[in-house]
């Protein structure tokens, strides 16, 4: 690295914050021009906080910062971003009723004559959608149309457009596909060569050695390690971050594999899902993979009526019984409950406390005539937060302040008390820690030891294929094969993923006119 890429851009000393209680404590830490600093810890270490502090989202509680050599106490995320800091965080920024054009120049329209300038907006969004690999897509599309994935090179997107200096990439990952993410280290080594510094957060530590330059990692709110990134593999860095050694192996525990719990038949929303069957047993863990933009998300949706199919039947119980599904209501009341990937937009009430967001989907254990029973919805809290091992100073704490892993628990703690016998998870551990994705696959053991049947989906294949029993994978909208533990390998469910698309496109090329 060339001495101007030594130069410290950024430095923190001494640096706090407490809430309830002490969430960050004597952090020093220096950034170089030019690096890539991964930060790493376990749910509720810091990283977070310690990131928004950075970014003018929070103001610490002790300590100094300095900026380019100067003094650094920015009042909000809008003074850090003029001065060339910048964040994109788990939760995105970005406005759904707006097109992708508008978001990205929100704060610098175009314009001429006191109206939009629509042609250079466009044009200016096409090339800020170039640099993350999202030529395909109309810039003059809605936001809120687009999956979680897009939204997240969207909100990467607007960040590089100005003059940045630090950028702070929270999980930026967890949603993308492997092309995708090959886009973003790419654009990483770009600004790297303009001398852009980066905070790069992730708990996949595979990503970190491929990118990062030096390590971080919090843990309890304290710096245990800075260091060159080089120096460490995997297995020493999860030792650091939760204090113990993990396997990569999980132990699901004995399981009887029981009857069919769920049946889904024929089921088919437009384009996005397409005559989709399945069924999963009691005590099975079915895992659904496929490509973003696959239907996996929308399939979940019409089984828990939170979409209305145009065709297909689902069946549930024992013996299986069709049932008809046309509100989360409806499934709820024939004991499907769904785990939903986007805690921000649809799990939590995050103005509200923890017990308060468990007791939701539990009122009627809590309440008599219309009247909500403290003590039994605080004792239902604290039963959940021993089981889930959510990390908080009390079940009054407010769903806000928690880590997104902890609140990612909530959630789940929430469906705990019912017996719901379906449980669909969506994306159950993005944007979660190391040693809190194995607390998870525990629960999900345990689920299963109970004789609940549940279907998973998640972006992380190796995730699918160290707790799933069998996994259907999804491409284009269609299930294109269901392989078991004993005959998948990761080659197979890849390719399987991409077969839609490639079949697909086969048939588009066919029918696309000919200049012969």
């Amino acid at each position: 690295m060339s001495a101007s890429a030594q130069a410290a851009v950024l430095s923190v000393s001494n640096i706090g914050k407490t809430y309830a209680q002490p969430v960050l404590g004597d952090i020093d830490l220096t950034l170089m021009r030019g690096e890539v600093l991964a930060l790493t810890g376990e749910n509720g270490a810091g990283k977070s906080t310690l990131s928004k502090i950075i970014g003018g989202l929070v103001t610490p509680t002790t300590g100094d910062m300095l900026f380019q050599g100067r003094p650094y106490a920015p009042a909000s995320r809008t003074q850090a971003e003029k001065l060339g800091v910048r964040m994109v965080m788990q939760e995105l920024n970005l406005l759904p009723t707006l097109s992708v054009a508008e978001n990205l120049f929100l704060d610098n329209l175009p314009s001429r004559a006191g109206f939009i300038h629509r042609k250079k907006l466009r044009e200016a969004a096409i090339q800020a959608m170039a640099q993350v690999g999202l030529e395909a897509i109309d810039p003059d599309t809605l936001v809120g149309e687009l999956g979680i994935g897009h939204q997240q090179m969207v909100e990467i997107a607007r960040n590089l457009i100005g003059d940045c200096h630090v950028l702070i990439l929270d999980e930026p990952t967890a949603m993308l596909t492997a092309r995708e993410v090959e886009m973003l280290f790419e654009q990483i080594t770009r600004l790297q060569d303009r001398g852009v510094s980066i905070i790069y957060i992730s708990h996949r530590l595979e990503e970190l050695a491929r990118v990062a330059q030096r390590i971080a990692v919090l843990r309890d709110g304290k710096l245990v390690c800075v260091d060159a990134m080089a120096n460490y593999n995997s297995e020493q860095l999860v030792t650091l971050m939760v204090g113990r050694e993990l396997g990569e192996h999980i132990d699901l525990g004995e399981r009887k594999i029981g009857s069919v719990a769920l049946s889904v038949k024929g089921l088919t929303r437009a384009d996005k899902v397409r005559d989709v069957s399945f069924d999963v047993r009691a005590g099975e863990i079915f895992g659904i993979s496929g490509l973003i933009g696959a239907g996996r998300t929308e399939l979940l949706r019409l089984i828990y009526g939170a979409d209305t199919a145009d065709s297909g039947s689902i069946q549930v119980g024992s013996p299986l019984q069709t049932v008809r599904v046309s509100s989360p209501v409806d499934a709820v009341s024939h004991g499907i409950a769904l785990i939903t990937e986007d805690r921000k937009g649809e799990g939590l009430l995050l103005s509200q406390s923890i017990s308060a967001n468990i007791a939701l989907g539990n009122m009627e254990a809590i309440s008599a005539a219309g009247v909500v029973n403290g003590n039994a919805e605080m004792a239902l809290a604290r039963r959940q937060v021993e089981a889930m091992r959510i990390r908080s100073s009390s079940p009054t704490q407010l769903v806000s302040e928690l880590s997104g892993g902890n609140q990612q628990k909530v959630v789940i703690g929430r469906w705990l008390e019912r017996d719901c016998q379906v449980m669909l998870f969506d994306e159950p551990t993005r944007g979660i820690d190391v040693g809190a994705k194995f607390d998870i696959y525990a629960l999900l053991g345990e689920l299963t030891r109970q004789g609940r049947a549940l279907v998973v989906v998640s972006s992380d294949l190796r995730e699918l294929m160290l707790i799933c029993d069998r996994i259907g994978v999804l491409s284009a909208g269609r299930l294109i094969d269901t392989f078991d533990r004993n005959s998948w390998t990761q080659d197979e469910l890849l390719a399987a993923a991409f077969a839609g698309y490639q079949k697909r496109d086969a048939l588009l090329s066919e029918a696309a006119p000919r200049n012969d």
